[in-house]
């Protein structure tokens, strides 16, 4: 089988970079057909690169983000199209970043941008049930398109390695992402001002959306027990998560956060980290509380602070829970055994 990734994906972000690697070591050829173009000469260029390879592949997989790519590949070919849809932008523009009022034009284009994109897909790919529901229901889709396929991450770049902490005395935990509602990252800021006498330091690496609300908030709390870190290479994690004692998820209260699970906690247990993160029905589809994760409540700094402390308290517990998430990983999320499991589908 040969299959078309075509778009104006970053072959690099993990859902990308997991699907073209998983369908490589299950000895499918994968065409890439992509443009760094800017605007719409952007798409002038897809129409000449796939042009060129047009009778070569068997399907084509619209890589993330692909919204406005998708009108563009249908009209390109008469073969199954299958859109990694991986997230809604009407939803993170209007519900989760609040970056678009609801009822304004510009979330009425967002919304028929999913609509009329998922409408045109074959099959269509999202990272769990909780999200497929999400999408069936609010874009009137059917549900024999969907298929549910784990984000997971790059096992050659992200995997266990030891390090030695700069300070034996401190607990370090360890946060990365865009600082965006979603995260939650004030959540950890009260968290850390809450566990600031028990020797416990956070590292939080990331910018973004709300960065200037967390520092300010850090600033007034008085909080002295966090490095802000800009973002660092993709590589580079594996070397900070190694040397942290636990590693942090989401925690914000938006809707999507409970649909999701996020790129850093595949991140962390392939790096046989244990990892805290808010309970909710999508990271029950994968982890059992207690087993290979640790959940707490959404929103709650209390609840938050309480897990690090006993984690702390216990390595034993948070040695057994990391190499259980690890061999979780191991089992059910190496990119060669997702994407097994998509082609039987196929």
């Amino acid at each position: 089988m040969t299959i078309c990734y075509f778009g104006i994906y970053n072959p690099e972000y993990s859902r990308n970079r997991v699907l073209i690697k998983g369908l490589k070591q299950n000895g499918v050829e994968v065409i890439e057909c992509s443009s760094k173009g800017k605007g719409i000469g952007k798409y002038w260029q897809l129409f000449k690169n796939h042009y060129k390879i047009r009778k070569k592949y068997d399907l084509m997989i619209v890589g993330y983000p692909g919204y406005q790519v998708m009108i563009l590949a249908w009209f390109l070919t008469k073969k199954p199209i299958i859109f990694n849809v991986f997230t809604s932008i009407y939803d993170s523009m209007v519900w989760d970043r609040k970056l678009v009022k609801p009822k304004s034009l510009k979330a009425l284009y967002y919304w028929l941008l999913d609509w009329f994109s998922c409408r045109l897909a074959d099959k269509i790919l999202l990272d769990t049930q909780a999200h497929i529901d999400y999408f069936i229901k609010t874009f009137h889709l059917d549900s024999q398109k969907f298929y549910r396929i784990f984000v997971s991450t790059d096992e050659d770049i992200l995997y266990p390695v030891s390090a030695e902490k700069k300070d034996n005395n401190y607990f370090l935990v360890h946060f990365h992402g865009n600082f965006i509602p979603l995260q939650g990252v004030e959540y950890i800021i009260y968290a850390a001002k809450i566990l600031e006498n028990d020797k416990i330091k956070f590292n939080i690496i990331g910018r973004g959306q709300e960065y200037k609300k967390i520092i300010k908030l850090a600033k007034g709390l008085e909080v002295n027990n966090i490095n802000f870190i800009d973002p660092i290479p993709y590589e580079k994690l594996r070397e900070y998560m190694a040397a942290s004692d636990v590693c942090l998820g989401i925690f914000g209260k938006t809707p999507k956060a409970q649909r999701v699970i996020p790129n850093k906690v595949y991140e962390a247990i392939a790096c046989a980290k244990a990892i805290i993160t808010s309970e909710s029905p999508a990271i029950k589809e994968l982890f059992t509380n207690q087993k290979n994760i640790i959940l707490c409540h959404p929103a709650s700094p209390e609840d938050l602070a309480d897990k690090i402390l006993k984690l702390k308290i216990n390595q034993n517990i948070r040695s057994e829970i990391g190499q259980n998430a690890f061999d979780l990983f191991q089992e059910k999320l190496l990119p060669k055994n997702i994407v097994h499991d998509l082609l039987l589908n196929l």
